[in-house]
């Protein structure tokens, strides 16, 4: 509860500790209370100039007057007594409040939460004053690593931008911003001795014909660092190599293996054409990049990348192969071994040491190279076994681009970033990160994807994971963070739902037609809509009233959360086709990643978005895909259906063909319509539903029975990064209509 000041005729806004987070280690309440009537004394530490700057800035903002004739007082100051490097202690008096630390970021830590505990109202104006209760506050983060990964590539983002996002860092008590600056989509970083990179290589042309991109000048590099330093937050540039290289080999193509011109993709993906190993200029070129990005960022980390690098052209390279026999150098992730280590000794003739993405230890743990585990926890495993440093961000936990569906709030607050397994060991694990891929996340989506389960793995990381697993912790923390969202709506940051809004639920009315719910998830949610379609008995839908569908169409909601409508939209596409909940026989196991909802996916009335992970889609690899549906009794069949998807960069190909026949008694079958994609689309960009719908030749037989075969389109061919590979069939929904 909030603590509230007594004892004066003109209240004044009341601070207090219910809003903090992440939870100090300990708060002690101490009776009475310190009271400012609009007029505050500071005492400030020495050699802490940047910092008192951003401290007298805020108070400027809040209208509280500074000056040393005031009787209310507070006090920055040096510890005596030795304390951790980030720990600080709070002392809230009647008369004078005072922050302790041995170590400025300690000190400004300290701030912070002094910070958090006014009354919100002073983030936009308490000239009045304010009362805080009087208490001892104790704290120390438990991680030494804790960060965001903000990717400006896919989607650039303004300097002031990227600045209110390092503000928000600083208010949940993170101290890291990794900053991905390169990649296929986009670079964004100034080089000036390489021109080429920003003037080619910051721009794509998008399917729409607009063009698309930016970079960030070496001044705005610089002005973004001091904003960071002040706020001690370090800033750590990711490099890509020598995957994601695209918009540097578009400006200069000498540096790929084959010196095919190629354009900045506007498409997502992984691509074959990588920086080439072999080739003496392409390292002459990626240490005139290390020379001006080291100069820009003093911190002592330079991320390096090494994901998702095929080596497809380095197997048919001559002069990769050359340097492997050279170097003696059994394959092609020893190959990456050797190009990560060359960086990594030139980075550390300039006083840096080297993060890398779990792929590299496949060729084995590039000398001095600390390691960011993403594709699960076994990367860090294997990294602490070989004795690296290791930072953790899962896809699993702590990937904020993904949806909420797949990560949710409470997921993020349940992330154990320390196991035990991983506790002891020649390497240890720094901390954790928050990732924001940016591929479907223009600027203005942004805050709504991070905030805030960012803010759950803010308290995870500082607090640590036996003090977040605790009894209630989940419970405690949502209650805080319900007094810190009036903060987070003071500070315009436009946050997310905590877990998805609605679910769908569907089942078979009495009348063979399809009933279908709207269900509201989470805290405070509710929802109201309108059916788009043909076939339903609504007028209007609300979440929790049950309705019918007789044909297809999509429900479309709209959000509200906490008594206010948001205006974000959901939309459930549906078909009440003649065919919803009969009898299913599959041929094949769905894809444990993919069940669609499970064996009866096919035939529960609901279709798929154009996202292939929302959770309606069933699938397949490397296999065809046979469906047998029972309608009950014989009818005369007008139309055959299926959804599928196109998504070639994720292995997701259309089908080769799709046969549906038709049986009176499960013996004897005939066919009833055929459909050909034909060719793969080869190099097609596009990633989306598709609807294959047949028209039943007339004077087609009654049947019982309805067989769908979706024949697989093969490996992956040749042109593709994974070529050789098994292809996936996606499918959504297995409709038929019978005749009047």
């Amino acid at each position: 509860m909030l603590l509230v000041a007594c004892g004066t005729e003109e209240r004044l806004p009341v601070g207090g500790t219910l809003a903090l987070i992440p939870a100090p280690q300990s708060v002690e309440l101490k009776g009475g209370e310190f009271y400012c009537e609009g007029v505050l004394h500071i005492n400030w530490p020495e050699d802490w100039d940047a910092e008192r700057a951003v401290v007298e800035g805020w108070w400027q903002q809040s209208g509280v007057k500074l000056s040393p004739e005031a009787p209310a007082g507070l006090s920055f100051e040096w510890a005596e007594e030795e304390m951790a490097e980030e720990a600080y202690r709070i002392e809230v008096m009647s008369t004078e409040i005072v922050v302790k630390a041995a170590t400025a970021s300690g000190l400004f830590r300290g701030w912070i939460t002094l910070r958090k505990m006014m009354p919100v109202v002073c983030e936009t104006g308490c000239g009045a004053g304010f009362s805080l209760p009087a208490c001892t506050l104790e704290d120390a983060p438990a991680m030494v690593h804790r960060g965001l990964l903000l990717d400006g590539c896919r989607h650039f983002q303004e300097v002031d931008f990227v600045k209110k996002q390092i503000d928000l860092l600083a208010l949940h008590g993170m101290n890291v911003l990794h900053w991905h600056l390169t990649e296929d989509q986009g670079w964004r970083i100034e080089i000036k001795d390489l021109p080429r990179l920003t003037s080619v290589g910051a721009w794509r042309k998008e399917a729409n014909g607009s063009r698309h991109g930016g970079y960030y000048s070496q001044e705005e590099i610089r002005e973004v660092v001091a904003y960071a330093a002040a706020r001690h937050i370090e800033v750590i540039p990711e490099i890509e190599m020598p995957g994601h290289s695209s918009a540097a080999l578009a400006a200069y193509p000498e540096l790929g293996c084959t010196g095919t011109p190629l354009e900045v993709p506007a498409r997502w993906g992984v691509f074959k054409d990588i920086y080439c190993a072999g080739n003496d200029s392409t390292m002459a070129f990626l240490e005139t990049v290390i020379d001006e990005v080291v100069e820009l960022f003093p911190g002592p980390r330079v991320h390096i990348g090494g994901d998702e690098a095929p080596k497809v052209r380095w197997s048919s390279c001559a002069k990769c192969q050359r340097r492997m026999k050279q170097e003696g150098l059994a394959d092609e992730e020893e190959l990456q071994r050797w190009f990560i280590e060359r960086m990594g000794r030139y980075l550390a003739g300039k006083g840096k040491t080297i993060i890398g993405w779990d792929e590299i230890l496949e060729g084995g743990l590039p000398q001095g190279a600390a390691v960011q585990s993403w594709r699960g926890m076994g990367g860090a495993a294997e990294a602490v076994h070989l004795g690296a440093e290791v930072i953790v961000s899962p896809t699993s936990h702590c990937y904020l681009d993904y949806p909420l569906r797949s990560t949710d709030l409470e997921e993020a607050y349940g992330f154990n970033p320390l196991p035990d397994s991983l506790a002891h060991g020649p390497g240890r694990i720094l901390g954790g990160e928050g990732n924001m891929w940016t591929e479907h996340a223009p600027q203005e989506r942004v805050e709504s994807k991070v905030y805030p389960r960012l803010i759950a793995l803010a308290e995870v990381y500082w607090s640590g994971p036996q003090r977040t697993a605790a009894p209630d912790a989940y419970v405690d923390f949502l209650a805080r963070l319900d007094a810190h969202y009036p903060r987070l709506d003071a500070l315009n940051v436009a946050y997310g739902l905590e877990s998805p809004p609605f679910t769908l639920e569907t089942q078979a009315a009495s009348n063979g037609a399809l009933s279908a719910e709207v269900v509201a998830l989470g805290r405070g949610v509710e929802g109201r809509g309108i059916w788009q379609g043909i076939g339903t008995d609504a007028d209007s839908i609300s979440a929790g009233s049950g309705f019918v569908v007789s044909g297809p169409g999509e429900v479309l909601m709209e959000v509200g959360r906490r008594g206010q409508w948001t205006g974000q939209k959901v939309s459930f596409p549906l078909d009440g086709h003649d065919a919803v909940f009969r009898p299913l026989e599959l041929s094949y196991s769905p894809s444990p990643w993919y069940t669609g909802g499970g064996d009866g996916a096919l035939v529960d009335g609901k279709l798929g978005s154009a996202d292939f992970r929302d959770g309606a889609w069933q699938a397949q690899q490397g296999e065809e895909m046979t469906a047998t549906v029972d309608l009950g009794g014989v009818a005369v069949i007008d139309e055959v259906g299926v959804g599928v998807y196109l998504y070639q960069d994720a292995w997701i190909f259309l089908p080769a063909a799709v046969h549906w026949e038709g049986s009176p008694d499960g013996e004897a079958w005939s066919t009833l319509a055929r459909i050909a994609p034909g060719d793969v689309l080869a190099r097609d960009d596009r990633q989306e539903r598709m609807s294959l719908r047949a028209v039943v030749r007339p004077g087609a037989p009654q049947v019982r029975y309805v067989r769908m075969t979706v024949k697989n389109a093969g490996v992956c061919p040749d042109w593709h990064a994974a070529s050789g590979s098994d292809s996936w069939i996606f499918l959504d929904e297995m409709v038929v209509r019978i005749g009047a």
